[in-house]
């Protein structure tokens, strides 16, 4: 039998990586800082992959690039191999040298301020060779960077239950409002209690707000949300300026203005360290670990500003 490859297949093997970036950002100026390549570059092989499969792959709208149907169908078969063989060249590579490489680190916008950064802090100094790719995002988003392999690692509030996790600790939510808010005089409230108040929040797509939702769903009242702002010092500002209440962890940085009033019954969510399944490199597992044997320290850094 003979199992050698097509003339096409060889053509596209070594185009492949350039494809799947175009395929996935939509954007050939993106996937090229992406793949660290010139943008002329990455056209000529976006040209040469659709020469060696003979269709048309790509459709201009408007400034982006889309996928034809055909271009559709050849990404969904090949997207898991670009990402497979990625992998496999990652642990052949740092294998040799386990105290190199690079890491794709995703951790959520309420603990960028003080905790997360002061942790990588404490990792690079025990190992300055490993590069540190880091993206901030909300929850749901780095959940998803980790299934489709564009982050190796992720903090998450919370972890998701279809991908590996260890559980680093608890997040507790509070009521903010301003100093000179009515309930400002308080120690205590009910969730109950705000049904007529008006809030401020993230938008639907946060796990924050879902869960708001549902705390107020199961109160008894659909919560009157006045602006929805993704940004989280941004809303602590304009709760400061007593435009409306939000539920909200405690800020990692001084903020002037706001008053904290704990909220009755749970208001806890888990923090998860989130990893894809396939398996690590030595430099991924290393910030595994690391986070894993210090985040306790670190992650109790969030102290009550108000």
């Amino acid at each position: 039998m003979d199992e050698s490859l097509s003339p096409q297949v060889e053509a596209l093997i070594p185009l492949l990586a350039a494809f799947d970036a175009v395929a996935a950002e939509g954007h050939v100026t993106r996937a090229a800082q992406r793949l660290g390549v010139p943008q002329s570059s990455l056209s000529r092989r976006l040209r040469a992959v659709e020469q060696a499969v003979g269709v048309k792959l790509f459709q201009p709208v408007g400034r982006r690039i889309a996928l034809t149907a055909a271009g559709q169908e050849l990404f969904d078969r090949t997207r898991g191999l670009v990402q497979a063989l990625g992998d496999a060249v990652d642990v052949v590579r740092s294998d040799a040298d386990p105290d190199s490489g690079l890491v794709r680190f995703g951790f959520p916008y309420t603990l960028g301020p003080v905790s997360v950064p002061s942790l990588l802090a404490d990792f690079h100094a025990h190992a300055p060779r490993i590069r540190l790719h880091l993206v901030q995002a909300h929850g749901s988003a780095l959940v998803e960077m980790v299934r489709d392999g564009r982050l190796d690692l992720a903090v998450t509030i919370p972890a998701p239950d279809d991908l590996p996790a260890i559980i680093l600790g608890v997040q507790r939510l509070h009521l903010y409002v301003a100093d000179a808010h009515p309930l400002a005089s308080r120690t205590e409230v009910d969730l109950a209690d705000l049904a007529g108040e008006p809030f401020i929040a993230n938008p639907p797509t946060y796990h924050l707000r879902g869960l708001f939702d549902s705390w107020c769903a199961e109160a008894g009242f659909t919560p009157r949300v006045g602006f929805e702002i993704t940004e989280f010092e941004t809303l602590r500002a304009l709760v400061a300026q007593n435009l409306g209440i939000a539920v909200l962890p405690a800020p990692e940085l001084p903020h002037p203005g706001l008053t904290r009033v704990t909220l009755t019954g749970a208001r806890d969510r888990s923090i998860g360290l989130v990893s894809g399944r396939h398996r690590p490199t030595p430099a991924v597992a290393r910030l595994r670990d690391h986070i894993a044997a210090h985040a306790p320290t670190y992650l109790g850094q969030a102290r009550d500003y108000s």
